[in-house]
């Protein structure tokens, strides 16, 4: 066979290869002030963009007191998770968005051993209490392309280099249910402040073919005293600083964690349904409805 021929067969080979070959697309990139990529962005970070996908987040670290005069106390080692997930809903004025249900739990472990407490000396008062977890279900929120002034969604996150960094803080004050109707009068009113900070690759959240990012995160609390420690009324407060990220899958979570989520709280194991309409729950309210018998404690 000449050398013109022989090329030409395998020219005729290589042709045929690639008419049955599957040439895939260069990824689409997001531009991150584009308010539609900046919402499938933030829903990368916060869950993933497949409806209904589970994603767990995990996070540990230390609560600490405040009082004026006296050195502030370790009292708490903390270990936490959140397992949620989001739908894809739509509202008449703000336009497309996401729906991101979830229920958490936080541990109180103790600053020496790190077990998981049942019971907790005052270092006050010399009482020995009831540890109260924090077992909150549901935490939902939603996300749409318009906030609630009208304006369009802004991803609010930092670039260095190839690196992206989101912080926002939320400020808390609202009706304590624990206190009575007066409490603008005679005080009660929970008053509270959470920090997030958020950090991964940028590449990760404009490429379009990822449903969901790799996260990391740093979650800090100022607060009131709990209320299961019987503080009555005296003055300080509590904060708490821990890091973590989000989960490749649930099994990666510490064996401490599937435990306590094992034999105190299966329904953990995943999200709450994608259309849950239920009302929020915050610790103050979880320990209201303990009190009250509307909630049955895991026996430890």
């Amino acid at each position: 066979m000449s050398t013109t021929k022989f090329k030409k067969v395998l020219l005729g080979a290589a042709v045929a290869c690639l008419a049955g070959t599957f040439v895939p697309a260069q990824a689409a990139e997001l531009n991150l002030d584009n308010p539609q990529d900046a919402l499938s962005a933030m829903r990368k970070i916060q869950c993933s963009t497949v409806d209904d996908k589970p994603e767990t987040f995990y996070w540990y670290g230390r609560a600490y007191s405040r009082r004026m005069g006296e050195r502030d106390k370790h009292l708490f080692n903390v270990e936490g998770m959140n397992i949620r997930s989001c739908r894809t809903v739509e509202d008449a004025e703000r336009g497309v968005g996401y729906k991101l249900v979830s229920r958490e739990i936080l541990l109180y472990k103790d600053p020496k051993t790190n077990e998981v407490l049942k019971m907790w000396e005052n270092p006050w008062t010399g009482e020995e209490v009831e540890v109260l977890h924090v077992a909150n279900d549901p935490v939902n929120h939603s996300q749409y392309l318009k906030t609630r002034s009208g304006e369009d969604f802004k991803l609010g996150t930092e670039v260095l280099d190839d690196k992206f960094f989101m912080s926002f803080t939320v400020p808390l004050f609202y009706p304590n249910p624990l206190a009575s109707e007066y409490q603008k009068e005679i005080g009660g009113t929970y008053h509270a402040t959470e920090m997030f900070n958020f950090f991964g690759d940028t590449a990760e959240l404009k490429d379009d073919t990822k449903d969901s990012a790799i996260v990391h995160v740093g979650w800090e609390r100022i607060s009131d005293w709990l209320p299961w420690m019987n503080m009555q009324g005296r003055e300080g407060i509590m904060y708490m600083h821990t890091a973590g990220r989000k989960l490749e899958s649930f099994d990666d979570l510490s064996e401490t964690m599937k435990a306590e989520i094992k034999n105190n709280y299966p329904e953990y194991s995943s999200p709450p349904p994608g259309d849950d309409p239920r009302k929020n729950v915050t610790s103050w309210q979880y320990f209201k409805d303990v009190k009250e018998g509307k909630v049955q404690l895991p026996e430890r």
